[in-house]
């Protein structure tokens, strides 16, 4: 009998306990987790981020059985990204923008649950929004918001429609970012 070695990952909860609805405690969501059998699960922060460990390897086949677990156990549906540390660890290493030297509310990254056909940013004036910019990654956004994603404009042309049609995404803050890629870390 041969036994699979587990793999970290981070799953990423879209639009939850924000402005008092869609609440989803955390020790709820730990022990969801914990019944379908995956191990070492911990939240950060009350925005829905989860780290486990899981011998299933499939990101995709996970989200969707997260996504049924947390609608049969909350009773509405939440979508879910679920990435693995090799993956958080690229877009890390991948960010075309100074990381170390911004504050992370200024720095974002947008996780697509597919990439989004380039064309899709073309009607996106770039240099209309300056100082603010973006970049486009692997399945991944980035997005500099020298004052913050609340007050960028062009976040909110990156999140129309037109751009995320078809495709689950969600954002973090690169804080958030830099602290799932050290929660997913294989142990040295």
């Amino acid at each position: 009998m041969t036994t699979r070695t587990p793999q970290k990952f981070a799953a990423l909860l879209r639009g939850i306990n924000v402005g008092g609805s869609r609440k989803v405690p955390m020790a709820e969501l730990r022990e969801v987790l914990e019944g379908l059998g995956h191990a070492d699960v911990q939240t950060y922060l009350q925005s829905g981020n989860v780290v486990f460990s899981s011998t299933k390897k499939d990101p995709v086949a996970l989200a969707r059985e997260l996504e049924a677990a947390i609608e049969a156990h909350f009773g509405f549906k939440v979508s879910c990204l679920v990435l693995d540390g090799a993956y958080l660890r690229a877009v890390a290493d991948a960010c075309p923008f100074p990381a170390a030297e911004l504050e992370g509310k200024q720095l974002h990254a947008s996780f697509f649950s597919e990439q989004p056909p380039e064309d899709r940013f073309a009607a996106i004036d770039g240099p209309s929004y300056l100082p603010e910019e973006f970049r486009i990654g692997d399945r991944v956004v980035y997005l500099y918001a020298p004052n913050g994603l609340g007050r960028s404009k062009l976040a909110e042309a990156l999140n129309r429609p037109a751009v995320v049609k078809g495709i689950d995404v969600t954002s973090r803050n690169w804080n958030t970012v830099a602290k799932l890629v050290e929660l997913t870390a294989d142990a040295p």
